[in-house]
């Protein structure tokens, strides 16, 4: 399972790193401006619909349900499953796509009303959003070939294929001078890259596997037992999805580049969900339904408890870092072209309040993975919906005072309701212990955060009198010195409080 992990993060870091040098170029050729809001509304609109339906609901319910049919009836009847879904699937999203071209005036009416009292925002945002909504579809057949492709134990291709919308909508970008605007170009590249992933995936799985193709529809018990688990995982996801959606909406209202500001800081905050936190999940629930089906409940849970500590070594830097020195990484990564200090300082602020919640961020995957892997996706609804619900509060009584930086802590706040709640409901089923060795694990990593953002602090101060005289590069010579000394402290702190013996059986399972 680290294996794969690695190859899962691997991928992800790769990809999270060129989409940096991806909102590197977005930020000086679009800054924080109109058109950037617009771009981002139309870039945040199929994102959301990909997130509740593609890799949200389909990938719960899908991989236990595929890995379950290959288990019990081999190959065939594994295709055959395959076949009906991908057919129900493609003919669900283009009549979604109709359906959003034909009503998109309305739906930007819905997502951004605060583009209402500007003709040309509202304008280009119904233009930006008609180009990149068919990425949808591509995107939706992406996850179900790279979900059929984990059942087989093959993540590479999966994990690397968001590599091709950052290199797109780079080289679109560097070619914005062809096209009306810069919203126009990175829209194009949006699109472009829905292609270039659903040939990488495609082909992959037709080496592997065997493509899934059109095939008469039936609604056997397997089938049905997918829906079953699809309609409570859509109503999770969907509620994640409603409040991003009261992010974009709300921040509409907001000053001028609050959209962009969450936006920012919203990529940096996705770094280690993705690279950490979903790259684990991604890898531990084909892993739980195999063992689960087979029978290995115990070997299922010792496989979870080991995903969590994994995940909390490498995300507690993270938070210590957002926490400490967001201003720094900021301006390091954007303060350049379009994009000032002023803005960095917007994203930083609004960065440090995600980071309230980037635990429950990364955890969330894998502590849903125990229902998802028995089949129970209803379970966790309850926990997501209630954290959705005190998120929303939030958003409403701090978005006055906090502008968007509110919006972020309510997500925060939100995130931990959620996971708290799913870990509860699973130590109540008997799916999750709490164990002594556990809890004393916590507590280390917890003091080995403190030390660590103590250290950053420190240093970030040093730096600033150390740099202080040079014209150029200052914040990057800062940020690389604070990653120097995190990483030399952090490693240090955690071989004092753990032990190598710790670190061994951890990678030893």
């Amino acid at each position: 399972m680290l294996g794969r992990i690695f190859t899962v993060g691997g991928y992800t870091l790769l990809s999270r790193l060129t989409g940096f040098a991806r909102d590197i170029v977005l930020a000086a050729v679009l800054g924080a401006g109109p058109v950037a809001d617009a771009f981002f509304v139309a870039l945040r609109l199929p994102n959301h619909f990909r997130a509740i339906f593609a890799e949200g609901a389909f990938n719960a319910a899908f991989v236990p349900a595929y890995a379950h049919v290959h288990g019990e009836g081999g190959d065939a009847s594994a295709r055959l499953f395959a076949d009906r879904i991908f057919t129900l699937l493609f003919l669900s999203q283009v009549v979604l796509l109709v359906v959003a071209w034909i009503f998109m005036p309305q739906a930007i009416s819905i997502l951004a009303p605060g583009f209402s009292d500007d003709v040309e925002q509202r304008r280009l945002a119904i233009e930006l959003t008609r180009i990149t909504f068919p990425y949808l579809l591509l995107i939706t057949l992406v996850t179900l070939y790279g979900g059929m492709l984990n059942v087989m134990h093959r993540f590479a291709s999966a994990a690397a294929a968001p590599i091709f919308l950052n290199l797109s909508m780079i080289m679109a970008l560097a070619l914005a001078a062809f096209f009306p605007s810069a919203g126009h170009a990175a829209a194009w590249g949006v699109l472009i890259s829905g292609f270039l992933q659903g040939f990488l995936l495609a082909g992959d799985l037709g080496r592997h596997g065997g493509l899934p193709r059109f095939s008469p529809i039936e609604l056997s018990d397997d089938i049905r037992s997918f829906f079953r688990a699809l309609g409570p995982a859509t109503v999770g996801s969907m509620g994640t999805q409603l409040a991003m959606f009261a992010d974009t909406i709300i921040a509409t209202f907001l000053p001028t580049g609050a959209l962009s500001a969450l936006y920012y800081a919203d990529r940096l905050n996705q770094l280690p969900i993705g690279v950490i936190g979903i790259a684990i999940g991604t890898v531990l629930l084909p892993e739980m339904s195999r063992r689960i089906t087979g029978g290995d409940h115990e070997g299922a849970t010792a496989s979870q408890r080991r995903a969590f500590e994994f995940t909390l070594l490498f995300s507690m830097p993270f938070v210590a870092a957002f926490l400490t020195v967001p201003d720094v990484i900021m301006r390091a990564m954007f303060a350049r072209g379009a994009f000032s200090a002023a803005d960095a300082a917007a994203a930083g602020a609004t960065l440090s309040a995600y980071a309230v919640g980037l635990i429950p961020f990364v955890l969330i995957r894998s502590a849903v993975a125990t229902f998802y892997a028995r089949k129970n996706t209803a379970t966790p609804v309850k926990a997501s919906l209630t954290g959705i619900g005190v998120n929303l509060a939030l958003k409403v009584a701090l978005m006055g005072s906090l502008a968007q930086v509110g919006l972020a802590l309510a997500t925060a706040v939100g995130a931990w309701v959620n996971l708290l709640l799913v870990i509860g409901f699973a130590v109540r089923s008997g799916y999750f212990e709490i164990d002594r060795s556990l809890r004393i694990s916590l507590g280390k990593f917890l003091v080995a955060g403190v030390v660590l953002a103590a250290a950053l602090g420190l240093t970030a101060h040093v730096a600033s009198a150390q740099f202080a005289q040079w014209s150029t590069m200052r914040d990057e010579a800062a940020l690389g010195l604070l990653i120097v000394v995190g990483a030399l402290v952090y490693a240090g702190v955690i071989l004092l409080l753990f032990g190598p013996r710790w670190l061994r059986s951890l990678v030893r399972g």
